[in-house]
């Protein structure tokens, strides 16, 4: 079977687990709450490649207020299922991140292995303050520091493996405008 092959057939056996309704509605609460807390603050929006694209956009776009974006690239995916033990970065903030307070945007907060690291090079780079931002926190114990919740987290999944709105499926999927999950997990 060809990995294209294989891809729609994924899709067609998904369950739908989060509507576009839904995931509107996730951006619009997201999008208040940041308003409400960072809206005179001058914030630097950093989007983590590729997953958080969809949700720094739908989020951002949102916003009536003065802000700038940057992104970083750091997975451990590597367009597999399962995380590899090491996080591979490929790029960092172009702007500087000393004094800014700075929102990291990511598609999900899983095991936080990523996002705790680009929390920590965000430190290390002199941001004043640090806030995460996730469309998804997934529902689970295996989180790598349990003190680690998203600021503003747009809603709650089971813990199943997901794709769609920025999650991909083996490099794929990620452009779907709701959130499924494989049919087998």
């Amino acid at each position: 079977m060809s990995q294209v092959s294989e891809i729609r057939q994924v899709m067609a056996e998904a369950d739908l687990v989060v509507s576009e309704e839904t995931i509107n509605a996730a951006y619009d609460k997201m999008a208040a709450e940041i308003t409400d807390k960072l809206a005179d603050k001058d914030p630097i929006f950093v989007c983590v490649m590729n997953g958080g694209l969809v949700t720094t956009s739908e989020v951002t776009k949102r916003l009536q207020f003065p802000s700038q974006i940057d992104y970083c690239h750091a997975t451990r995916y590597r367009d597999e299922t399962v995380g590899g033990e090491t996080l591979e970065w490929r790029a960092t903030p172009q702007r500087s991140l000393e004094g800014r307070v700075v929102v990291v945007v990511d598609d999900i907060l899983d095991e936080g292995v990523t996002l705790a690291s680009i929390i920590e090079s965000c430190k290390v780079q002199g941001a004043a303050e640090i806030y995460s931002a996730v469309l998804v926190n997934k529902l689970h114990d295996r989180k790598v520091d349990k003190a680690l919740v998203g600021d503003f987290v747009g809603l709650e999944v089971e813990d199943r493996f997901i794709f769609g709105c920025g999650m991909d499926y083996k490099g794929y999927l990620r452009n779907l405008p709701a959130i499924y999950a494989l049919k087998d997990h």
